[in-house]
């Protein structure tokens, strides 16, 4: 069997980055994704430059465009399952959902993360009326009637002042949380009203928001707005792995994305756990990748 120099698994921002440093430098990579991106529900993605408005799946489809200009790298449509190491090489053996295995030297986790909603439904509205990220689509949403949706107060003060910078017609709803006095005091200075009653449901169709009901009985017409989610990562590579991890989630690295373990590698929201920029995802792809160069070098020179 071959032994590839390294394996990228995801295929986001982060993991065609790193697939295209480490293709242009002559690397043997082989590059996994399932095509499961958490920006695939919107429309466009945005804020990366020359890309700015590009829609995600097309975003993807130059990515992997542009590696078929390097030989060295082959791009796998599949999940990967398992990764053990050999202890006696410091290689390590990965198992796919395509039911076949690989061997690799060096590993980059770059499979990204995935929201979780503390309403359920806020998901049938996600990338079409409902939205995270201000800098992704507050832009779009500037000067309309927006409602806020969050569920912790640190959440609810650095989501509205954000916002606030695209629309100042806002309401907040903090889903049954009462907010401290200085916070409610700070909000009302800006006539952003705030309503802490339960959320029953949100009422709309095809994705586009209508209007909130709450469990008093009374409703809200908004058809745009911002929510809270928290993150996971989804699947168990860093463990199984066997990266150190700080107590806020965040892998601990070297800061170019060398992990506490031997020739493992991470990048973009993998090793935050935290959302951020398509730009900046794709520049820790370069950092991690430019890791995994040097690292090689060195060994073998």
């Amino acid at each position: 069997m071959d032994i590839l120099d390294c394996i990228i698994i995801g295929g986001g921002p982060s993991g065609l980055s790193a697939s295209l440093v480490l293709g242009r430098a002559r690397r043997e990579v082989v590059l996994f994704d399932d095509n499961t991106n958490r920006n695939r529900v919107t429309a466009e993605a945005r804020g990366f430059i020359t890309r700015d408005r590009t829609n995600p799946q097309e975003f993807r489809e130059i990515g992997l465009k542009e590696l078929e200009n390097y030989p060295t790298v082959s791009y796998v449509n599949a999940t990967v399952t398992e990764i053990t190491k050999d202890k006696d090489s410091d290689r390590y053996i990965v198992k796919a959902s395509n039911e076949k295995e690989y061997i690799t030297e060096k590993v980059i986790l770059a499979t990204g993360i995935q929201e979780v909603f503390f309403i359920p439904s806020i998901r049938n509205y996600y990338g079409k009326s409902l939205f995270s990220c201000p800098y992704c689509d507050g832009w779009e949403q500037r000067d309309k009637p927006l409602v806020v949706i969050a569920e912790k107060e640190e959440h609810v003060l650095h989501l509205t002042k954000l916002i606030y910078n695209w629309s100042q017609d806002l309401v907040v709803l903090t889903n049954g949380l009462e907010l401290s006095e200085e916070a409610t005091s700070l909000l009302e200075k800006r006539n952003i009203k705030i309503i802490e009653d339960q959320i029953k449901a949100l009422i709309g169709n095809d994705g586009f928001l209508e209007k909130i009901e709450f469990e008093s009985g009374d409703t809200l017409e908004r058809s745009f707005g911002f929510v809270a989610p928290t993150y996971y990562r989804p699947n168990k590579l860093v463990e199984m792995l066997g990266c150190e991890v700080h107590e806020n989630g965040k892998v601990i690295t070297d800061g170019v994305g060398r992990t506490s373990e031997k020739n493992v590698y991470i990048a973009g929201e993998t090793e935050t756990a935290r959302p951020s920029s398509l730009m900046i995802s794709a520049a820790r792809g370069n950092k991690a990748a430019v890791s995994v160069n040097v690292d090689l070098t060195e060994e073998r020179f």
